[in-house]
This record gives C-alpha cells, sequence and structure tokens, in this order.
C-alpha cells in the first residue's frame, strides 16, 4: 500500500518518437497499481495519457480523468478510460485535477504538461499546497528544465529551499519512493488555510 490513495499524472497526449517514454508510462501505471494508488489525470485515451490511464485501470485502481469539453473530441479517442469528468476550461481542469490528488508526477510531454507541472511547482511554493511534486525524467528528457531550475537558483531567482519542491528520479519506483518520503523544506509565501482553493 502505497502513502498516497489519489495521484495525479501530467502526460502527453502524444507518445513521444522513442519507445522508452510508453514504456516508463506503463511502469508508472504498473507501480501505482502495485501501490493501491488512484489515478487523476487529464482524460484523453490517446498518447501516453492513454497508457498509463488503461494500465492503472487494467490494474483494478480507479482512474479519474479531467477533461474540458473542448478537447473531448481530440484526446478521446472510442471511449473513456474509467470515469469522465467534463469541466468547461483549462483553469477548472487543473483546480479539479490539483483538489482530488494527493501527489503529482510529471512524464515527459509538451507544453501543456511543463505548464500544468509549473503550476504545481508555483501552488507549493506560494503554499497553496504541501503535496509532493515529481518528475519522472526518462532518459534525461527533464535534464534542461532541471538546469534552468539551477540556474534559477544560481542567478537569485529562487530560493534554494524552493529548488527542493521538484522531486525527481530517471524510474517510477524511485521517484514515488522518493515522494513518499519528501518533506517541505521551503517557506511558504503565504500559508495555506489563507487561500481560497
Amino acid at each position: 500500500m502505497g502513502k498516497f490513495k489519489r495521484v495525479c499524472v501530467f502526460c502527453g497526449s502524444n507518445s513521444g518518437n522513442r519507445k522508452i517514454f510508453s514504456d516508463a508510462a506503463l511502469d508508472l501505471g504498473r507501480e501505482l497499481v502495485e501501490r493501491k494508488m488512484d489515478l487523476v489525470y487529464g482524460g484523453g485515451s490517446v498518447g501516453l495519457m492513454g497508457l498509463v490511464s488503461q494500465t492503472v485501470y487494467d490494474g483494478g485502481c480507479h482512474v479519474l480523468g479531467v477533461i474540458p469539453t473542448a478537447l473531448v473530441p481530440l484526446e478521446i479517442s472510442g471511449h473513456a478510460v474509467g470515469q469522465a469528468l467534463i469541466v468547461s476550461d483549462m483553469h477548472e481542469r487543473k483546480a479539479q485535477m490539483a483538489r482530488r490528488a494527493d501527489a503529482f508526477i510529471a512524464l515527459p510531454g509538451g507544453y501543456g504538461t511543463m505548464e500544468e507541472l509549473l503550476e504545481m511547482i508555483t501552488w507549493s511554493q506560494l503554499g497553496i499546497h504541501d503535496k509532493p511534486v515529481g518528475l519522472l525524467n526518462v532518459d534525461g528528457y527533464y535534464n534542461s528544465l532541471l538546469g534552468l531550475f539551477d540556474n534559477g537558483v544560481e542567478e537569485g531567482f529562487i530560493k534554494p529551499s524552493d529548488r527542493n519542491i521538484v522531486v525527481s528520479a530517471n524510474n517510477a519506483r524511485e521517484l514515488i519512493q522518493k515522494m513518499e518520503d519528501y518533506i517541505p523544506l521551503h517557506d511558504q509565501v503565504a500559508p495555506s488555510q489563507s487561500w481560497n482553493v
């Protein structure tokens, strides 16, 4: 049994150009099932989203996909995986995903995945939540982004303690273990009870 009941996974509606990314999505799905963790995700049945959600669903854990109406015809091919929550826009999608999850993991993805990841990092920094934020750095996919964060610390834009918000590993088992051990080290900008989310 894992520490988290529900994990939100951010990932692409594409599979990427290399099999290693699909393998990582399947591996993450299996790791969630093994730890009896339910999935909250972006609701698509294609790309890495489809792989991780189908794996978790087939493994007997609950899957909740949160998807804006406009993306239903683009990201759901045939049928939704698990329970679908259709929302009005991207803001509501992210708010619902954040509210319903105990932790966040980003697989490789594009702008949308990175935007969701960065919002959860920012929300942790601000004190909106104290949930772990994990980066599955498959084959160094996110090395440049992690380097940018390090540069932000070096240049004085990110506090060194805030750099610890991001937990990263190159495989699912190690990442979830690190996230279960995560203890926030940063000072929150404002206490969580002062935020209305």
